[in-house]
């Protein structure tokens, strides 16, 4: 059985594992490249496997960075089927067209300059017709349900906690008579988040395909990020300015709705200050995700549900407000009345936070609040690094406003939870592959588990395969070197010795306990067999030892 990483080997998007046993080619994942133009040409480059030749697809949750390139996928000739938990395919249903949509525009958008230019008009990644086309290859599935994929395949979707209907998918695969289990992380999620239930625990695995998103950072305590949201939002508002917060449309968004209502609705100190700052979410996906965050209320964790249960619901105040129509968004940036606008992409490098940036970027009054992750080359991490200009829809603008950063929102486990899940396993996997991280975050994660939990961790760069085998093979000095110790010697002779007076007793036993129920031919036949192992395991004893005083 084989393993080659072909995304998120060397960054925090495009995740892609392929999977090779001895009948079957399976993918874990098959997500867009995030970032500079040099990641955005990863996305159009041929598969480094024939799409038709894939049996079936795993996929973890619905992230774009996870599921965006399933559409060119099927486009290119996968006919398999894509199984995932009923929430992510929901989720799918929106943010699948919407990629398409974005990509289908932003061609659009260029093939206007490349006509000006004189240069040759270029195809969209896929359209909505071919992301309508992927959807029907999703296959639902339920947490906790072991699902019989094919003669070789069993796979489980557990709870990672990351986003609704997120997964650490357990695989059982069966290759001549003998079972391996690889486990999978997918993105795993924050302890204690509102909404959503912690990550699940794994307690066994041979091999774990690990993401190491913050493996080499803290988060700030969660306790603190609304209330600093909320000192934020106030200083902003009574200087004039407008608080906008760049959000993944799926998971982040809902949070802070969440955090948001919670705050407005129990906070009586704050009800006055708050109650003229007004919430808008500009994003028709996250309008539409919210609805399904609405209609899955199964897998919110058991806090939610009693706060639902008391007549509230998490995901909607007063103070907040919806917008789907492009006219409507228009608005926001028209109206001089301060207000909070949660747009995505979260990382703005698509949909209509780019917008509310060029408008509000160059004015002090306003503030720019990250929530998540920003990768490498995305439009949000050069705000972060503090660059003073940046260019949006080809103009260059002044960056004036200021920049916050609360990772105490983030989706994802910071480097303590990472561990802490890791030293969950009671069977600890023989090999740990880390992926979905920059290399600094896996190289310090891989260091820490090394040494806090005596792991030695891989850490994969580039496209790299290996062969997974649970029978390691070591060296011929490494065996001579273990046999020849006294620890060792001492041990087999010992282990020897117990099972010869093990096979005595036994041998006397039987005697006693059977010898008048059993004929003398059944007796005969149970000393003979008993005396033929006893046998056996003293000649096998014996030849080790002497093969280690050699």
């Amino acid at each position: 059985m084989k393993i080659r990483f072909l995304g998120a080997a060397s960054s925090v998007t495009g995740s892609c594992h392929l999977i090779t046993t001895g009948k079957y080619k399976f993918l874990l994942d098959c997500g867009l490249y995030q970032g500079n133009d040099d990641l955005d040409e990863l996305n159009a480059r041929e598969f480094e496997f024939d799409p038709a030749e894939i049996d079936f697809m795993l996929l973890s949750h619905a992230h774009i960075d996870h599921s965006g390139r399933i559409p060119l996928l099927v486009k290119r000739g996968f006919k398999g089927r894509i199984y995932c938990t009923d929430a992510t395919a929901d989720l799918l249903k929106i943010m699948l067209t919407d990629s398409a949509s974005i990509q289908e525009k932003e061609t659009e958008w260029k093939n206007r300059k490349n006509l000006r230019a004189g240069r040759p008009v270029v195809e969209p990644l896929y359209t909505v017709s071919d992301a309508s086309a992927a959807l029907n290859h999703i296959t639902p599935v339920l947490y906790n349900q072991q699902i019989e994929i094919n003669d070789e395949v069993s796979v489980v979707f557990n709870d990672a906690g990351h986003i609704l209907g997120s997964s650490i998918i357990e695989m059982f695969i069966t290759e001549n008579n003998d079972v391996s289990k690889i486990v999978y992380s997918g993105d795993l999620g924050v302890k204690g988040k509102p909404i959503l239930r912690d990550p699940t625990i794994i307690k066994k695995a041979d091999f774990l395909i690990m993401e190491s998103t913050y493996g080499n950072r803290v988060h700030q305590k969660n306790s603190n990020g609304i209330e600093k949201l909320i000192e934020i939002i106030l200083k902003t508002i009574r200087r004039g300015g407008n608080v906008i917060i760049p959000s993944f449309a799926v998971g982040r968004t809902q949070e802070l709705i969440y955090e948001l209502n919670r705050f407005y609705e129990e906070h009586e100190d704050y009800k006055e200050q708050l109650k003229d700052i007004f919430v808008y979410i500009d994003s028709p996906m996250a309008t539409s995700a919210t609805e399904i965050f609405r209609r899955n209320v199964q897998a919110f964790d058991d806090e939610t549900k009693a706060y639902i249960l008391r007549g509230n619901h998490p995901l909607d105040f007063k103070n907040l407000k919806f917008t789907r129509t492009v006219e409507e968004s228009v608005a926001l940036n028209n109206d001089p009345t301060p207000k909070v606008i949660i747009s995505s992409s979260g990382m703005c490098e698509a949909g209509r936070i780019k917008h509310h940036l060029k408008h509000n970027l160059w004015n002090p009054k306003s503030s720019i609040v990250f929530v998540g992750y920003q990768a490498v080359g995305t439009l949000g991490r050069s705000l972060l690094n503090g660059d003073k200009k940046v260019t949006i829809f080809g103009e260059k603008i002044n960056v004036e406003a200021e920049i916050y950063n609360l990772e105490g929102f983030s989706g994802h486990a910071d480097q303590d939870g990472l561990l802490e899940w890791l030293s969950g396993f009671i069977k600890r996997p023989s090999k740990v592959f880390l992926v979905h991280g920059e290399d600094e975050a896996k190289k310090e994660f891989a260091r820490l588990a090394k040494e806090v939990l005596g792991y030695d961790l891989i850490v994969v760069e580039g496209d790299t395969e290996y062969t997974l085998s649970k029978h390691e093979i070591v060296s011929v000095d490494q065996v001579k070197n273990e046999l020849l110790s006294p620890e060792y010697l001492a041990n087999v002779k010992n282990k020897i010795s117990f099972i010869h007076s093990y096979l005595e007793n036994i041998l006397y036993n039987t005697h006693l306990a059977l010898g008048s129920n059993l004929s003398p031919d059944q007796i005969a036949n149970i000393n003979n067999t008993l005396l033929e192992l006893e046998k056996h395991t003293f000649s096998l004893g014996s030849s080790m030892l002497l093969k280690s005083e050699a």
